[in-house]
């Protein structure tokens, strides 16, 4: 049974969807949850909708102000196994999405809805299950585990991987947690060719504000509008209830998708100035993003005599917040990584050395910090230790795309500097049979055979 696209579904029920999002929006949770068990009932694989569904019943379980008993007894708290399920999963599916309706804040009847999810080949739904369930138990070792494999099925290593660093904050030294990451690491490499772990994450479902902007994956209305609308019920809501949390995470994610960074700055920083906000490692890192993005802006804005200004300020927060990151998260290595960079663009080279020498332990940005090794030998003229690192990251890319090309490169030219030319032309003749425009490896090769 695929997972499938709001989209997909025949316009009879798409309609339904519009109407079922513009029921929640007039606060009528009824319909919205009538509509969404409509759809799920033909098309249990729509995730969108199973999205929208929880947001009604999360919005209406919190309305009518139930405190319901949490011992749902029966259900197992073993670690959740991806395995296929029971024998029915349909079954388990009609049970969890049951008991979901009396009460969303069952962490066991969304276990039972992850395992159902896997029984039916729904593997982003068992994320999407075991995702919520970190939001209510946030550190539940099992269930950190359980939803970084799940993500691995669902082909989301990133995600994997942010989640395995969740686990590894909580103890560094987790075997299990280490070899989960190594695992997503891997998928990441396979699936995206990349060397370093993507940033920007975004969260799922920490509030039902931001389980709402799911509509827009569904093409109902358009981002902006969306946004807007967001926006202001976010700022009433926390107006009307200003120690909740959620509501100015709400009003920051809304302002940042129109792309108004000040005011989602702002929001940011009311946040912060809560006692539940002020030490959020997710707030703090969204703070420093903002703070970054509008720096950014002044430099692209600046006029030609300030320019350099603009840019010598940029730098000296990256770098500020690059340090007071690793100092607070020591065992953070694309932190690491990022410092490192930019410590040898400011040619502090032997800083940078120091940290990617600490960031390459960390699997997701090891072949990165390798050639931030190299390059920072390279700088320092010790081309037998940078050669050495190019090699260990050529080793690690198996696929000659973008990154691999540049690591080829750079030890095409440390052995151009050794004057080891053969050497040399053997590893730009690499890239030239692949792409015979990347940067000057064409008039390298015409200029050897010309000799």
């Amino acid at each position: 049974m695929p997972e499938i696209a709001v989209t997909s579904l025949d316009p009879r029920q798409q309609k339904l969807v519009d109407n079922a999002r513009i029921a929640l929006e007039r606060g009528q949770t009824d319909y919205a949850l009538d509509a969404c068990g409509q759809i799920l009932k033909s098309a249990p694989g729509c995730l969108a909708v199973r999205r929208l569904q929880r947001v009604a019943q999360l919005r209406d379980f919190r309305s009518k102000n139930k405190f319901m008993a949490k011992a749902l007894g029966g259900f197992s708290t073993a670690p959740f196994m991806f395995g296929g399920g029971k024998k029915e999963p349909a079954k388990l599916l009609e049970t969890a999405e049951g008991l979901l309706v009396k009460d969303p804040t069952s962490v066991a009847a969304l276990r039972l809805l992850a395992e159902a999810a896997v029984g039916l080949g729904l593997p982003e739904t068992a994320a999407f299950a075991l995702d919520a369930v970190r939001e209510l138990e946030p550190e539940n070792r099992a269930n950190l585990l359980a939803l970084g494999e799940a993500w691995i099925a669902a082909g989301k290593p990133a995600e994997a991987v942010k989640t395995a660093d969740l686990l590894l904050k909580q103890k560094p030294a987790d075997a299990e947690a280490q070899a989960l990451l190594r695992k997503a690491s891997v998928a990441q490499t396979v699936t995206k060719g990349n060397w370093e772990t993507q940033g920007n994450f975004r969260d799922k479902l920490r509030d039902e504000a931001q389980a709402i902007s799911l509509e827009q994956a569904a093409k109902v209305v358009t981002a902006g509008d969306m946004a807007q609308r967001l926006a202001d019920e976010a700022v009433a809501r926390a107006l009307a209830e200003p120690t909740n949390l959620n509501h100015y995470r709400a009003a920051a994610q809304a302002y940042r998708q129109l792309g108004r960074s000040d005011e989602a700055l702002a929001w940011v920083r009311k946040a912060r100035s809560l006692p539940s906000g002020a030490a959020d490692p997710a707030l703090e890192k969204e703070e420093s993003e903002l703070q970054t993005t509008l720096l950014e802006v002044c430099v692209a804005a600046a006029t030609e005599e300030a320019l350099a200004g603009a840019q010598a300020e940029l730098a000296a927060w990256k770098l500020t917040e690059a340090k007071r990151t690793v100092e607070r998260y020591p065992n953070d290595f694309p932190a690491r990584l990022t410092l490192g960079e930019l410590l040898l663009a400011m040619g502090q080279v032997d800083a940078a050395l120091a940290q990617f020498q600490q960031a390459q332990k960390g699997p997701q940005v090891r072949v990165a910090a390798l050639v931030g090794l190299g390059r920072g030998f390279k700088a320092k003229k010790i081309f037998d230790l940078a050669v050495m690192q190019f090699l260990a990251a050529k080793a690690e890319l198996t696929e000659m795309n973008d990154a691999k090309k540049e690591v080829v490169y750079e030890l095409g030219g440390c052995y151009e500097a050794m004057g080891k030319g053969e050497e040399a032309i053997a590893e730009f003749k690499a890239i030239y049979g692949e792409d015979i425009g990347f940067r000057d490896v064409g008039e390298k090769i015409t200029a050897h055979y010309s000799r």
